[in-house]
C-alpha cells in the first residue's frame, strides 16, 4: 500500500504534432519527475492514459457535446488506449514503460449514445467512456491489458517497483 496519494500540477496540453503514444509516456514521467521533487527519496508511481484514434489524442471531453462527438468517432471502429507508467526509484533512477491495448467499439446507435451521455460516466474520462462502467457494453474485444484500459496496467507496474525497490 502506498504511504502517500498525491496530485501532480503539470501541464498536460500535447505538443504540436505530439502523438497520443508520445503523450502518455511523457505525462507519465513529468508526473514521476514533479512527485520526486515534492518527496525526494520516496519511491514513486506515477502513471497517464491517452486514448487515440490515429494520430488524434481523445482528451477528457469538457461538455456532453464533445462527449457526444468522440463517442460518434468511436463507434464502430478500433482505437487504442497508451498507458504510460513511470517510478522513480528512491536512488533517483527513473524507470518507464508505455503500454498499448486496442479496443473495438460496436457501431453505437444515437439511443445508445443519448443514455450513455445521460448517465454522466463519460465525465472526467479520456475518450469520453469508462470501459469498467457501462460502456463495458460497448467493446465486443480488446487485445492487450483490460487494466491499462481502466487507467494503470497493473502487470507492468508491479514490474516497475520490483525493479525500483531497493
Amino acid at each position: 500500500m502506498p504511504d502517500l496519494v498525491a496530485a501532480t500540477a503539470i501541464d498536460e496540453t500535447p505538443r504540436p504534432a505530439e502523438t497520443p503514444r508520445e503523450l502518455a509516456g511523457r505525462l507519465a514521467l513529468a508526473k514521476a519527475q514533479a512527485a520526486a521533487l515534492a518527496h525526494p527519496g520516496a519511491l514513486i508511481l506515477a502513471a497517464d492514459t491517452v486514448v487515440g484514434c490515429g494520430r488524434r489524442i481523445l482528451d477528457k471531453p469538457a461538455d456532453e457535446r464533445a462527449a457526444r462527438a468522440c463517442l460518434k468517432l468511436l463507434s464502430g471502429r478500433r482505437h487504442r488506449v497508451y498507458g504510460g507508467i513511470a517510478v522513480i526509484a528512491p536512488s533517483g533512477k527513473a524507470l518507464t514503460r508505455l503500454v498499448m491495448t486496442q479496443v473495438m467499439f460496436k457501431r453505437l446507435s444515437d439511443v445508445e449514445i443519448d443514455a450513455y451521455i445521460s448517465s454522466g460516466e463519460w465525465r472526467g474520462k479520456a475518450g469520453a467512456y469508462a470501459i469498467q462502467g457501462a460502456a463495458g457494453a460497448f467493446v465486443p474485444w480488446i487485445n492487450g491489458s483490460y487494466t491499462n484500459i481502466v487507467g494503470l496496467c497493473l502487470y507492468e507496474a508491479a514490474k516497475l517497483l520490483d525493479a525500483a525497490s531497493p
